[in-house]
């Protein structure tokens, strides 16, 4: 097979390191790529977003599948763009992928479907906005209505801050278009979790569970970015709760779906929130997760292509996944003063040290070469990962791998993992 994997970042590394095994793969390609993905996939320049250009260029190069990476290209339509070109490609249609492209849409499909979440209304006029707030009381959540790459959202401790992220996206237009309405959200309580299942617009087959470290500071504290790191599996995501997860959050969405003339084909990513209730849906991701999807294919052992085939296909009830037994661990490094303002290029050494181990894999999410140098290019730039029978020894790994690498410029919590490793002890 003729693969092209579609992005630039850390997911974007995991899925090609992860492709390039499988004894399918003939010839591997990645648009844009970075840095780091070139060592295992022949590097596109066409950006990620270019819909009509990736089209063209798979057609023209005979490509047998396409694995979309961000959300936006399945947003904008990739999906049912390149179905009309006759190039196969692993995703949901620009209708189906509005579960992540719209705040509201998801909230209101959830609604429909009976799935538990969080209380909420839409708005568009700030004034409205900030009213409903001050009569709602603090603490809520508040995201731009679109796609704002992962930093639309403002957990508000205080009124003064929901108002001023109510503000920042239908006043000063801070999130463009994406924030042209906001979804307000009462704040839930409990530790958070990610399930991802493939879907082939009937059967559902769960992938590996893992938990993401969103805020910037140690302690879960600070503003909230992309992820900071993630560990696999997620602890207090058991058999039983995944069971409950899946009868009550994921099936009765995918049924929805179906049930409006979209249904999904593709890998969802459910963000939950545990709570003393039980699961509540925080939001939808029509893509791998990003940093989980690297502790996810560190811990796979099967062949991912014939999964990606199989959803595409609706093959999926004929399908089961390996995973290794050990825990997985992703730290990201990035950039100092992500997720605002931050310096680049900026030199980085010691990558092959970190390497080094057998157990430890550092996927490049925002690199580039220049000549023998490794430059940061982005605000998280690697995702070092490392395996462990235990979540604290693949921490353990991981930090390891993290100090022998030499970088001025960058940073990393030290934290990761933390909730997980209190229940191992």
């Amino acid at each position: 097979m003729r693969v092209l994997v579609i992005g630039g970042g850390g997911r974007e590394h995991a899925l090609c390191w992860a492709i390039a095994n499988s004894p399918l793969v003939e010839k591997l390609y990645c648009a844009p790529g970075n840095g780091g993905i070139a060592s295992v996939a022949e590097l596109v320049e066409i950006g990620a977003g270019d819909v009509a250009g990736l089209v063209a260029w798979a057609a023209a190069n005979a490509v047998d599948l396409v694995v979309p990476g961000p959300e936006a290209p399945l947003v904008a339509g990739l999906v049912d763009a390149m179905d009309a070109a006759g190039v196969p490609c692993f995703g949901p249609s620009a209708r189906a992928a509005r579960l992540e492209g719209s705040k509201a849409f998801m909230k209101e499909v959830a609604d429909a479907a009976g799935v538990p979440t969080a209380a909420w209304r839409r708005f568009d006029d700030a004034a409205e906005a900030r009213a409903w707030a001050a009569g709602r009381g603090a603490p809520m959540v508040v995201k731009a209505d679109g796609l704002a790459a992962g930093k639309g959202v403002t957990v508000a401790a205080t009124l003064e801050e929901a108002h001023e992220a109510i503000d920042d996206a239908l006043v000063a237009g801070v999130f463009g278009a994406a924030g042209a309405s906001v979804v307000i959200e009462e704040f839930l309580e409990g530790e958070e979790a990610s399930v991802h299942v493939l879907a082939d617009g009937r059967a559902v087959l769960p992938l590996a569970t893992a938990q993401d470290h969103k805020t910037a500071g140690e302690g879960d504290t600070g503003p909230n970015t992309g992820g900071m790191g993630c560990c696999s599996p997620a602890p207090a995501v058991d058999p039983a709760m995944e069971a409950a997860i899946l009868e009550t959050v994921v099936r009765p969405t995918l049924a929805e779906l179906a049930r409006r003339g979209c249904p999904f084909r593709g890998v969802l990513y459910a963000g939950l929130m545990l709570t003393p209730e039980g699961p509540k849906l925080l939001e939808y991701n029509v893509r791998f997760g990003d940093p989980e999807c690297q502790a996810m294919m560190a811990r796979l052992k099967s062949d991912l292509v014939p999964a990606l085939v199989a959803a595409r296909d609706g093959a999926l009830r004929h399908l089961d996944l390996r995973w290794r037994d050990e825990a997985a661990l992703c730290v990201v490094m990035a950039t100092r003063g992500y997720p605002g303002p931050y310096p680049k290029p900026t030199p980085i050494t010691g990558l092959d040290e970190a390497a080094a181990d057998s157990d430890t894999i550092v996927f490049h999410a925002g690199t580039r070469r220049d000549g023998e140098r490794w430059l940061s290019d982005g605000g998280r730039v690697l995702g070092v990962t490392a395996l462990g029978g235990t979540v604290a020894e693949a921490q353990a790994r991981a930090y390891a791998a993290v100090d022998r690498i030499d970088w001025a410029e960058g940073f990393c919590r030290r934290d990761i993992g933390w909730r997980a490793i209190a229940r191992e002890r």
